[in-house]
């Protein structure tokens, strides 16, 4: 079983990455820390909350909250356009019952990694935030950190926000160049990839199939994931890119599972920071052979096998076959 701690701005892809994370038997969720991007910091832990709260995990899951900007940019707006006004596609949960840790995240995610070094794989599907505060206060956990998987990045493909940048990565270019100038090993789960996670009208219909009705908890988290994914179908198609949702950050959880979901490459790679045109690229010479490397790319996904997992994990499948 796979130990991790999931970072995250808990906007739609966010929180069907935290409901796989729970309902997998594959993976230990540790803990979840938050920060802002797809919305605020604070409004990322209340999300984070409410959609364990509606997952029914086996036990209480610690949320630390973090980073309320990027390390030395201004705070960005909320994507609104994506992810609706309070980033669950506008969902209304109850309050959630659970309180967020007084411990801040960078804090959290600095003391699970000394109490368990090289047991503990970190899963950023954000900004790298929090992890690169983390290393500013704490460098040795660069040697106690098990593997750093990241959605993140578009390496031989456009990005998402600009023409050379993926929003993760563009959301604070300083803090992920930090990071994969740590010497932490790295998986980046990038566009290359996520691209290609494009889940459709008849994988939904699958799900809601498989799910069970059960009582009024599973209920109510077959009701949201279907509201979240059916906003998500909205959004793309106002975006041009058709009724689709992008599992960008599942596969984050997925390649964590199993990475035989994905196909990847080793490559030396460089964040910009400085680019007129280019900040946020995630860059690499593709011109020769790599000599020294620090990240190993997902180029391509096996789409078949990692959408029957997601969908029968989220339907409690394995659970019913075990």
């Amino acid at each position: 079983m796979k130990r991790i701690i999931l970072d995250v701005d808990t906007g739609i892809d966010d929180a069907l990455s935290i409901v796989y994370a729970i309902k997998s038997k594959e993976i230990k969720l540790e803990g979840i820390t938050t920060g802002f991007g797809n919305v605020s910091a604070e409004q990322a832990t209340l999300n984070t909350l409410q959609v364990i709260e509606a997952a029914q995990p086996d036990e209480e899951i610690p949320v630390a909250m973090g980073a309320k900007k990027p390390l030395y940019r201004s705070k960005p707006s909320p994507v609104v356009h994506v992810h609706g006004s309070n980033g669950i596609g506008d969902y209304k949960f109850p309050y959630p019952k659970q309180e967020v840790e007084e411990e801040n995240a960078s804090d959290f995610i600095i003391r699970l990694l000394n109490e368990n070094p090289h047991e503990i794989t970190l899963v950023f599907v954000g900004r790298l935030t929090n992890l690169a505060i983390a290393l500013k206060k704490d460098p040795t956990i660069i040697k106690k950190v098990k593997e750093l998987v990241l959605m993140g990045g578009a390496l031989k493909r456009p990005g998402n926000v600009t023409p050379w940048a993926e929003a993760n990565i563009y959301g604070d270019p300083e803090a992920a160049k930090e990071v994969f100038g740590s010497g932490i090993p790295i998986t980046m789960v990038g566009l290359d990839a996520t691209t290609k996670a494009d889940f459709r009208e008849e994988n939904l219909k699958e799900l809601l199939e498989k799910m069970p009705e059960g009582n009024s908890k599973e209920k109510q988290l077959k009701h949201f994931l279907t509201h979240i994914i059916q906003f998500g179908f909205d959004s793309s198609i106002k975006m041009g890119e058709g009724k689709q949702r992008l599992l960008h950050d599942p596969l984050a959880i997925g390649v964590v599972i199993n990475d035989n979901f994905v196909k990847t490459e080793e490559f030396q790679v460089c964040i910009e920071t400085e680019g007129t045109y280019t900040v946020g690229a995630t860059l690499t010479d593709l011109r020769r052979p790599q000599t020294e490397v620090n990240t190993k790319v997902c180029l391509d996904v096996n789409r078949k096998d990692f959408f029957k997992h997601f969908i029968d994990t989220l339907s409690n499948q394995h659970a019913l076959m075990s």
